[in-house]
C-alpha cells in the first residue's frame, strides 16, 4: 500500500518536466534532436517574424 503514495507523488513531480533536447550516439551514428520552443531565438533555423514587421521589411 505504501507503493500508491510514491507512483502518486513521482508522477506529479515529474509531470512538470519537458524534454528538449538529447543528443547521443547509436552504432556510430551522431544523433541530435531538440524542440524549437525552448532555446535562443538567434538560431538561423528559426524564421518566425511578427506581422508588423514582416509588412515592413525587417524580416
Amino acid at each position: 500500500m505504501l507503493r500508491l503514495p510514491l507512483v502518486v507523488v513521482l508522477l506529479t513531480t515529474l509531470a512538470g518536466y519537458q524534454l528538449t533536447r538529447v543528443e547521443g550516439e547509436i552504432d556510430d551514428v551522431e544523433v541530435k534532436v531538440s524542440t524549437k520552443d525552448g532555446g535562443s531565438k538567434n538560431n538561423e533555423d528559426y524564421k518566425f517574424c511578427p506581422p508588423g514587421q514582416a509588412k515592413k521589411g525587417n524580416c
